[in-house]
């Protein structure tokens, strides 16, 4: 094996000399030139990065071992859960190993199902993915997204299900947006940018979405604008359909922050207007369903674990607003309605609650769900009778559950076969007092048996942040972790959606460093509690969750023996100048205010790097295409943490080409990404 201590010499990264004024501070960024992803230069600096690294790691023994691991676990069946389109199931699937799922049909659920539509045909190397999904209301249509290379940037098509040929309709330059069929089934309504400057469409601002409607079997140049706002430019438009197929409604969101507007527009009266029910950005407010003029909402309006309201829209002051179902000690993630009765999904502690109440928001019973877990689905249509749902923990390969709403039976649909045994597993809960003296939830999950003798390497992930919770979920890369002796630990930081938005806004903006407090206090209660030692524990987290994993090293590298930050928001400076990146101005803060300045250059973790310390083994991981955080970030952090790291451990960054942010990307993509992080952390950690 060769020497964990072999100098690794990195390619030259140019400085330059640009300084920037942020509110009289001068700040240099030496490494701008990385922000042009399709510069000679910038080629070449990849090319170059991504050379060491994988000569690095193409070095280590256990690599090889861990791949054949990993695609040995991989190769099993894994079921989607199902759902119903007129008199047709739909539902996908992955026979083991295919780098895209394929999307099935059957017409009952004891026929033969047969393929309806299959991306792996749609290139050889498996990076265009479907990215979007909507079924007519009468089963016989399907609209699809289709994303190139992992980009956000997404094009629709139309297939005929019985058929199973494509008509001649093609959307462009759709982003963030699904489409919502008209109940005749002659169209659809979805959003899109204009036209981006095709050299630098994956780096340009998208401002000014706008709302369309697409007849069948016209050009999309003939699409009918249903709504725009250019005196706001950063309004974006998600347009649904009722069921009852009256109504369009209109959710209207400024960034990331969540808190919308609602508008709606009467689809049996050609000539009506927009008519804006909700016009002010104070709460977050999801459409459920309708009765005929009255419309059910979740929202977290003065409750921020949330509700369900209803408002009339023939008498919509606010004064005339009826409460439904109160707000809980649990938090409201989504509601539906099924067999003509609420079924309300709730995290209790970071682990599903699903409990069913009557319209008039009586309740009804609980769904008995086994175990610390995640449940997901329930959906259908208003008076089914029957649904499906996923059931999924760190130990249970997602199952899926046919739901009977009248009996509150569940039965076994499908069920994966993964060649290893869940009884050989724990998990457990625990809760830890961070900085402030806050209690955090964290996840614990490893062999049974395990020796609290401070040796056991140790991966914590986390996220904390946009509101997003992080529940118990099965995943082979950490399943192969756990194998090789390895402890995983997920904490539930403030900034996600765990306890409702107050948790979340404890860890935004001026709040910020609550979450890397969180993490890093969770770090010390597993040393603390003899499960590893700073030598043995990584860190590892994407996208915000990169941001999570830098800002840690930077504020503590005596901590953590290794880090793996993906595709992380890392210059905290200039995020909103790229794509989407102004929208997470909701949460970080906008550089352009002094006061939100001073927060995000005190934690951004490409401007607190000191010279001459010794950091852990880091590992960088980005895209070439990733479009939601442009690689810059982590090619300017890579540049930067090379030039400041003193010691011999190594700083690398690896560069996945034709991908994105990490939706839709391959399997086979995947599993190098899964062998190459734990090879590396095999010799960063030396187990």
């Amino acid at each position: 094996m060769p020497s964990s201590n072999k100098a690794i010499v990195y390619p030259p990264s140019r400085q330059v000399d640009q300084v920037d004024d942020y509110h009289g501070t001068k700040v240099a960024d030496p490494y701008r030139w990385l922000e042009e992803p399709d510069s000679e230069e910038t080629k070449a600096w990849v090319e170059a990065q991504n050379q060491v690294t994988f000569s690095y790691l193409s070095e280590i023994p256990a690599r090889e071992k861990i791949k054949q691991r990993v695609t040995q676990l991989w190769n099993y069946e894994k079921f989607g859960t199902p759902f119903k389109e007129g008199n047709r199931y739909f539902y996908f699937k992955n026979d083991g190993l295919q780098n895209q799922s394929v999307l099935y049909t059957l017409n009952s659920l004891d026929a033969e199902p047969r393929v309806l539509l299959d991306p792996n045909t749609l290139s050889e190397d498996g990076t265009i993915a479907l990215s979007g999904l909507e079924i007519s209301e009468d089963g016989n249509l399907i609209a699809y997204g289709l994303s190139r290379s992992g980009s956000d940037w997404i094009e629709w098509k139309v297939r005929n299900v019985e058929t199973g040929k494509d008509l001649a309709d093609h959307l462009k330059w759709v982003k963030f947006s699904g489409v919502s069929w008209t109940h005749d089934n002659r169209g659809f309504f979805y959003s899109r940018y204009s036209e981006p400057n095709e050299e630098t469409k994956l780096e340009d601002l998208n401002y000014y979405q706008k709302l369309y409607y697409h007849q069948l079997g016209k050009p999309q140049s003939e699409d009918i604008l249903i709504y725009e706002r250019p005196d706001k430019k950063e309004w974006g438009f998600r347009g649904g359909v009722t069921e009852n197929g009256y109504y369009l409604i209109i959710s209207v969101r400024q960034g990331t922050e969540p808190k919308n507007l609602v508008f709606y527009k009467d689809l049996q009266d050609p000539e009506a207007k927009v008519i804006e029910l909700i016009s002010e950005f104070e709460a977050d407010y999801s459409f459920i369903d309708n009765d005929g003029s009255i419309f059910w909402f979740s929202t977290d309006l003065n409750a921020p674990r949330s509700r369900v309201i209803a408002i009339d829209i023939n008498n919509p002051g606010r004064d005339n607003w009826q409460e439904v179902i109160p707000q809980t000690a649990e938090t409201l993630q989504a509601v539906g309605v099924l067999n003509n009765q609420f079924i309300v999904d709730y995290l209790k502690d970071a682990q599903s609650s699903i409990k069913i109440f009557n319209l008039d928001g009586s309740f009804v019973r609980e769904v008995e769900l086994p175990g610390i877990a995640s449940a997901g689905g329930f959906d259908g249509k208003r008076y089914d009778t029957e649904t499906f749902y996923s059931f999924t923990s760190f130990t249970t390969p997602t199952r899926i559950y046919r739901y009977n709403m009248v009996s509150g039976e569940s039965q076994i649909f499908r069920q994966p076969q993964v060649d290893f045994n869940p009884n050989d597993y724990e998990t457990k809960q625990v809760f830890y007092s961070s900085k402030d003296g806050t209690q955090v939830p964290m996840f614990i999950t490893h062999k049974k048996g395990l020796k609290l003798d401070g040796n056991n390497p140790t991966y914590l992930y986390g996220y904390g942040g946009f509101n997003i919770s992080l529940t118990p979920s099965f995943s082979i890369s950490s399943l192969v972790w756990m194998e090789m002796g390895g402890v995983l630990a997920v904490p539930n930081l403030r900034g996600g959606g765990e306890y409702g938005e107050e948790w979340h806004q404890a860890g935004t903006k001026l709040n910020k460093q609550n979450v890397f407090d969180d993490f890093i206090a969770a770090a010390e209660w597993l040393i603390a509690s003899s499960y590893t030692t700073p030598e043995k524990l990584a860190i590892g987290g994407g996208s915000n969750g990169g941001l999570l994993v830098a800002a840690c090293i930077s504020q503590r590298p005596d901590l953590f023996g290794a880090a793996l930050p993906a595709v992380g928001v890392i210059d905290m400076l200039r995020f909103h100048k790229f794509t989407i990146g102004w929208a997470w101005c909701s949460d970080y803060g906008s550089p352009d205010n002094p006061e939100e300045f001073k927060a995000l250059y005190a934690y951004s973790p490409l401007h607190n790097l000191k010279a001459d310390i010794t950091y852990p083994a880091t590992m960088i991981t980005t895209a070439d295409h990733d479009d939601r955080v442009v690689p810059a970030h982590s090619f300017k952090f890579a540049a930067s943490l090379q030039a400041a790291h003193a010691g011999e451990k190594p700083v690398l960054i690896r560069i996945e080409t034709k991908a994105g942010h990490g939706a839709g990307k391959p399997t086979t993509k995947i599993i190098e990404e899964v062998s190459d992080r734990w090879a590396f952390l095999v010799r960063a950690l030396d187990f």
